[in-house]
């Protein structure tokens, strides 16, 4: 497996990235989880090294990281998915309970997501859309970034550091669309009613979650016997690249727990 992550030691936690698909967008909570947790991840399949293109259903998903476990030899993980991420890591929980030890869901769009029109249009001719799409990014993203970092230098550093991962690691946006379509054509309700694992939902602050609204992912509570919530103060979406200390500092206690 070429692009597999397996860092650190101690409990085992299986990272399930967003809907951009690469596990390196999330390197700076992966360094800070690794501190104590045998930290496992692998872009999802379609990426460069990382197996062939789901064959038309989301429960490939589930084949998928039946694989990483298995290649990783770990019965059972703490599974946290991030954004779209989290939608996988929902269905896995609940078709297979006796892997997951603890479910996280990080900023997860609500169970019965759909996409909206200007989404719609976008996934219809996502090559050339993408101009438009990523243009837009930089107005949703920046009020969080004022939020996170209190100073210009810091917010320019961030900004490089993290595209720079983000060039290393680019977003196709055909790949993003045909994740969408798949994630789009299923409910996830059912799937909450059968989780059995402790579930820790983690939002940014209400008003700086420009991706996923804060409403959507607090669904999850209700939907999910005994889920507990967290927040990282100061962040919106972007809260596992942008405050990976305080992204840690908040699953490391309920998973270890």
């Amino acid at each position: 497996m070429d692009d597999m992550l397996d860092v650190g030691s101690g409990p085992p936690l299986l990272l399930i990235p967003g809907i951009q698909g690469r596990w390196e967008w999330m390197q700076p909570s992966i360094d800070a989880l690794a501190k104590d947790w045998r930290v496992v991840s692998r872009s999802l399949p379609g990426e460069p090294g990382s197996g062939s293109w789901p064959d038309g259903d989301f429960d490939a998903f589930i084949r998928h990281i039946d694989g990483v476990l298995d290649a990783a030899g770990i019965a059972s993980a703490v599974v946290c998915g991030v954004s779209f991420g989290g939608l996988i890591a929902l269905r896995y929980a609940a078709r297979r309970p006796e892997r997951v030890r603890a479910l996280i869901l990080v900023s997860t769009p609500n169970p019965r997501w759909k996409p909206k029109p200007a989404l719609e249009r976008y996934m219809r001719h996502p090559t050339l859309s993408s101009p438009l799409f990523f243009a837009g990014s930089i107005g949703r993203f920046w009020p969080e970034v004022r939020a996170t970092f209190p100073t210009v230098g810091a917010r320019l550093g961030f900004c490089v550091s993290a595209l720079s991962r983000v060039a290393m690691a680019p977003a196709v946006p055909t790949r993003m669309s045909r994740r969408a379509r798949l994630a789009a054509a299923e409910d996830f309700v059912g799937d909450c009613a059968r989780i059995s694992a402790p579930t820790l939902v983690v939002t940014g602050e209400p008003h700086l979650d420009r991706v996923v609204r804060y409403d959507e992912t607090v669904q999850y509570l209700t939907l999910i016997k005994g889920a507990r919530h967290q927040q990282i103060a100061r962040t919106g979406h972007l809260g596992i690249m942008s405050a990976p200390a305080r992204f840690a500092a908040i699953v490391a206690p309920f998973a270890a727990s």
